[in-house]
């Protein structure tokens, strides 16, 4: 259960280190693109270069020093074997890494996209706001302001004390 949920977790739009218990799932409409992103996510990793690098020497040593009855791909002829092997290995991991980019770039544009969207109601709010102050300040303009209302109540004050004394 714990599994399941860790699965669920996992988000291939961002790398999180060398993952070795990956098995695509039977039926998984999405499970052959997980693994070409696994598979190129792992390829590029000083992992992957070292270990193919120990497994290439240990060939060649093998070869090299093993007697001669026990030898399964000769020096005189190049390490036949471990060539068509390598040969192999990068005509499968080429395509593989270029479904991987294909399914990253489809990501990259629905990305964009969001980001786009997200911008352009950030554009639209901004301008509300900015609509909104100017018709505060234009609001603002029309309304008295405490020395013009001071002003106001003294002239009234003045007349009223007018009105009061006979003259």
């Amino acid at each position: 259960m714990a599994r399941a949920n860790n699965r669920s977790e996992i988000r291939l739009d961002s790398p999180k280190g060398l993952r070795t218990n990956f098995v695509p799932r039977v039926g998984n409409r999405d499970s052959f693109g997980r693994f070409t992103e696994w598979i190129a996510r792992n390829m590029g990793t000083p992992t992957f270069l070292i270990a193919l690098t120990l497994f290439c020497a240990a060939w060649i040593a093998y070869n090299v020093l093993a007697p001669t009855h026990l030898r399964f791909d000769s020096a005189a002829l190049g390490f036949t074997s471990l060539t068509l092997i390598l040969s192999l290995q990068a005509s499968y991991a080429a395509p593989l890494i270029l479904l991987a980019q294909n399914r990253q770039d489809d990501r990259d544009r629905v990305q964009i996209e969001q980001d786009r969207q997200r911008a352009e109601r950030n554009l639209n709010d901004t301008e509300y706001l900015a609509r909104e102050i100017v018709s505060l300040r234009l609001a603002m303009k029309d309304m008295a302001s405490k020395d013009f209302i001071r002003a106001e109540l003294r002239s009234l004050l003045e007349d009223l004390e007018k009105d009061k004394d006979p003259v």
